[in-house]
Parts: structure tokens; sequence; C-alpha cells
């Protein structure tokens, strides 16, 4: 009976985690975002395991197709636990499309949490001041670091949470919507805040050119030194405030946001304020 057991080896996992890793974005709309995607990486998956029957083929690939979407880097854990959930099923588990679909489901919100603010909330930033910083006097190394530290860190990431993900199987849902990930969660939300509050410190500047006259032939009062003054870099931390109320409250592009900066410096300069 051992020699009947279906195990997915090292070469069909890599290929799986490689289509994920390479196209999990490539086919994307409202309806369906991720969905394609991931089934297309479980392709070889579901060759290996149900090759030559061509019924349970077709009803694998439609079960990994339903709808779904999470931060593609943490998320290739989801898609190592399907990996193993589809071995189970096919050596006889009584794994039904419910419980798979019902799996994912209930791992991708807690994992886009997680990702969204590990890599676009905190690490991003954090490698883009660095690189900004190599960056200053027209020096190239900053785009070459920035690029192959992304795509070397971001690649490792992906390849072990994915195949952490088959490994551990279903006991890795604890882990991911449990306390200690909510707490994590938290945490690294806190940090990415902390992290482009100090990147917007840092590489934002906005000054005034604005005066008040002096009373009696005294000294003109600078209102930037008197803001800084009071408040170190306020007007920056006003422009950053204004940027996320316009992306977050009232949901505009980041393009449209540029448009509203660029408009607010040509009036601030034709009034003289900047």
């Amino acid at each position: 009976m051992s020699e009947n057991i279906k195990k997915l080896d090292k070469d069909t996992l890599k290929k799986s985690w490689w289509s994920w890793y390479i196209g999990n974005l490539s086919s994307m709309s409202f309806e369906w975002l991720a969905s394609f995607g991931f089934a297309t990486s479980m392709i070889p998956v579901i060759k290996k395991l149900y090759g030559g029957n061509k019924e349970e083929e077709i009803k694998a690939l439609k079960r990994e197709s339903v709808f779904y979407n999470t931060e593609p880097q943490i998320g290739s854990i989801v898609n190592g636990i399907a990996c193993g959930l589809e071995e189970k099923r096919a050596n006889g588990a009584d794994l039904d499309d419910e419980v798979i679909n019902s799996i994912k489901i209930g791992l991708m919100g807690p994992l886009a949490g997680i990702g969204d603010a590990m890599i676009p909330g905190m690490y991003i930033p954090l490698l883009l001041s660095i690189a900004i910083g190599l960056s200053q006097g027209g020096n190239p190394l900053g785009a070459i670091f920035y690029a192959i530290t992304y795509i070397v860190t971001m690649t490792a990431l992906s390849y072990f949470v994915f195949m952490k993900g088959y490994q551990l199987g279903t006991k890795s849902v604890e882990l991911i919507i449990g306390e200690v990930a909510q707490r994590a969660r938290e945490a690294f939300n806190l940090l990415g805040s902390i992290v482009v509050g100090g990147v917007a410190a840092s590489y934002v500047s906005v000054t005034t050119a604005w005066q008040i006259p002096g009373m009696g032939g005294s000294k003109p009062i600078v209102i930037n030194d008197l803001l800084n003054g009071i408040f170190p870099k306020m007007l920056p931390l006003i422009i950053v405030i204004l940027c996320w109320w316009f992306m977050s409250k009232k949901r505009m592009s980041a393009l449209k946001v540029m448009g509203v900066l660029l408009l607010i410096a040509v009036v601030g300069v034709a009034v003289k304020f900047f």
C-alpha cells in the first residue's frame, strides 16, 4: 500500500512556487484578482497528483480557481498549504472542495494584513531610504542596491514560506490567524508607521519664504524659522498628512495627489509663499 501513496517531489513544488512567484498578479480583474495566478501555480501539483485522470484534474483546477487575493510574497505560504492539502486529498483524506477553499479564504485576509504591513509598509520604505541616500549626487549605486536587495530578499522569503507552508500543512493556520499573529500585525503596522515617518522627516523638504515685516526698523519675522521653533519640520509634516488624507480618506490615486502637490507649488510660488 505504501507504493500507492502519492507524494509531491521537490521539483514539482519548485515549479509550483516559481509559477506563483513570477505570475501571481499577471491575470487580474476586480472579479477574480489573483485567483488565476493561484490556479496556474497549482497546475504542476495537479498533474503530479492526478495525472492521467482528466476528470480529477478538471475538478482540482476549478477548485483552485475560486476568488483569491493576498499579499503575494508572504502569501505564498497559502500556496504551500494548498499543495499539502491537495496531496492529502489525492491520498484519500476527507477534504472536500469547501474545506480547501475555506482554508484559503480564511488565510488570505490575515496574511494580506501581515504582508502589507511588513513589505510595502515597512521594508520597501526602509530600502528606499537607504537607496536615496546612496543616490545623492547622481550615484547609480542606490538604484542598483534597491533592485538587487529587494529581488534577492523577496525571492528567498517567498520560497521559504512556500516550503514551510507545505511542511506544516494545516498546522500553520493557527500560526497565521492566532493571537501571536495578531500581535505581530500590530507591531509591524506600528514599525511601518515609524519607518515612513522617519523617511518623510529625512527626505521631504518644504520651506516658506513668507516673512512678516518688523516694526520700527526691527528684523522681519521669518515664518519658516518660527514654525520650526514651535515644531521642527512642521510644513513637511503637514504635506505628508495632507497626502495621506487625500489617498486614505478621499481615495485619490498617487498620480492625482502629485497633481495636487504641483498645483499647490505653482500657486505658492505665484503668491510668494514658497
